[in-house]
């Protein structure tokens, strides 16, 4: 980024920049209203949306995943804009305004409101998130021994908007009704952009987040100043992503090459191998060091991407048998989005504490274990539900314990993986290229909700019954989990059994 601009006679708050606290009040609203309105999103669909259809699981599974992949993809979208035109600012605030309008929209019981609603969050998405993530880091200097920390607690600020938003949003959509659901995750979106606009006004972000170059932002192109222009296609490009949600349904008749394909998985497919090619030739050039490290940057990428790709299915498949198979108490079946992002705060702060203490016995692991064990942690989440249908009663209905237990064990493997994969990144990459390669670190998000899709499909329950439940569905879930389990345990046992050779490819780099 080029506006790292540090404020002149710095304000601080307990050892931090003030602009954290206002960055972290300003996201953690915005994470309310995305995981809030993802809460109740599969359930509104399976119950609303295609509630007249007997394939209603696999048309939501299919406009979930590409909700998702184009949510991840237009990140990498935005975040070019920003450093070229628009600066961290100006695309905060059009991404918070799209991201409101969208959700406001869903509360309209309308089926093209609803796709257009879908395409409001995923365009403002791109300009939010890569923007108020990278602006944290603006408000350090390079080498500033607090800028770790700073990072986490505008981690916890995610967690905790995720921790709240579901047990809200899900108890208003499920008790008096779905708009009320998505007009509080709404509400949740403009709460965070009045923080961020009241930190603009206290001038606690002195200069930093402002247009990389004003005579870029003002230049005009068809008549209108850049800024105005990249605006106006953002709201026009909301249709177009519309019609490619609403074209979930398979390109391809059943025994053809495209019987599970549709528009957007064509897209990810092009994606993937253009990104293929281009890093091929990326490795044709570098030098040989730069080759292991790039080579490992990859592996790191795609072993994420399977962990995302099982752990994000708790907004679709697990949502859907914890509402028709587990015996819940307290909360309901769109709540227990909430339980991922509450055992993420209760044990982000003992994981860390254990890793410093083991750097300092010089037996913190290196990168590749963690992720091994992040991958034999996800396993290990699936397999112990795979096992509850000896605990079913008459009626196919599970403990809720299993369940809490999936959460906790997906949790640890998260805290293993996640934290230290975004630093690897750069670590890993040559300077001359890590902004292309935290491009595809996003994509591979993208890519995880591709995995969700199949899996999702794979697992959805075709029935007239609106209230299909029991053992009817039962095996069906639980057969999906030992298979996931496998392949998880199978992943994090190749990741350890190869960890040695991936020390070798990491260098220099923990």
């Amino acid at each position: 980024m080029s506006d790292i601009v540090k404020p002149a006679n710095e304000k601080t708050l307990l050892g931090h920049p003030q602009g954290l606290f206002y960055l972290f009040f300003a996201e953690l609203w915005e994470r309310f209203s995305f995981y809030g309105m993802r809460a109740l999103l599969t359930l509104y669909m399976v119950n609303v949306i295609f509630e007249a259809l007997s394939t209603r699981d696999y048309a939501a599974a299919a406009v979930y995943a590409s909700y998702g992949s184009l949510v991840y993809a237009s990140t990498v979208i935005g975040g070019k804009i920003s450093d070229s035109i628009l600066g961290m600012r100006a695309s905060i605030f059009l991404g918070g305004i799209l991201m409101a309008l969208g959700h406001f929209v869903l509360a309209i019981e309308n089926n093209i409101a609803f796709f257009l609603a879908l395409a409001f969050i995923i365009v403002g998405n791109g300009f939010f998130k890569p923007n108020i993530s990278t602006f944290v880091g603006t408000l350090y200097k390079d080498g500033d021994p607090r800028k770790d920390s700073g990072f986490t607690i505008f981690y916890m600020g995610i967690n905790i908007g995720g921790f709240i938003s579901p047990l809200l949003c899900g108890w208003l959509g499920q008790t008096y009704g779905w708009h009320y659901g998505f007009g509080l995750a709404g509400i949740g979106m403009l709460t965070g952009l009045l923080f961020f606009w009241s930190g603009i006004k206290k001038n606690v972000f002195g200069e930093g987040g402002k247009p990389p170059s004003m005579e870029v932002y003002e230049k005009k192109v068809m008549g209108l100043p850049q800024h105005n222009l990249v605006r106006l296609l953002a709201f026009l490009s909301a249709p177009l992503i519309a019609f490619l949600l609403y074209s979930y349904k398979s390109l391809g008749g059943e025994g053809t090459a495209f019987e599970d394909t549709n528009i957007v998985n064509l897209l990810f497919y092009v994606i993937g191998v253009a990104v293929i090619v281009y890093m091929a030739s990326i490795m044709i050039k570098a030098t040989s060091d730069e080759r292991k490290k790039l080579f490992m940057a990859l592996l790191i990428t795609f072993f994420m991407t399977i962990f995302w790709g099982f752990h994000e299915l708790h907004g679709s498949v697990i949502t859907l048998f914890a509402a028709r198979n587990v015996n819940l108490s307290l909360i309901n079946a769109s709540q227990t989005n909430a339980l991922n992002s509450m055992f993420i705060v209760i044990l982000s702060i003992p994981i860390s504490i254990m890793w410093t203490k083991l750097a300092r016995k010089k037996l913190n692991p290196r990168t590749p274990y963690k992720f091994g064990m992040g991958l034999i942690f996800a396993g290990l989440a699936f397999y112990v539900v795979s096992l509850s249908g000896g605990s079913a009663d008459e009626n196919g209905m599970v403990p809720f314990s299993y369940l809490l237990l999936l959460y906790f064990l997906i949790s640890v493997g998260e805290l293993f993986m996640s934290p230290v994969g975004l630093s690897k990144i750069t670590d890993l990459s040559p300077k001359r290229i890590v902004a292309f390669m935290m491009g595809v670190w996003f994509l591979s998000s993208a890519y995880a909700f591709q995995i969700v899709g199949f899996i999702s499909k794979q697992l959805a329950i075709e029935s007239d019954d609106s209230n299909v439940g029991g053992f009817d569905t039962l095996n069906v879930y639980l057969d999906g989990f030992s298979l996931i389990a496998k392949y998880s345990l199978v992943a994090g046992v190749i990741v350890l059994v190869f960890g040695p050779l991936m020390k070798k490819l990491m260098g220099n780099v923990h």
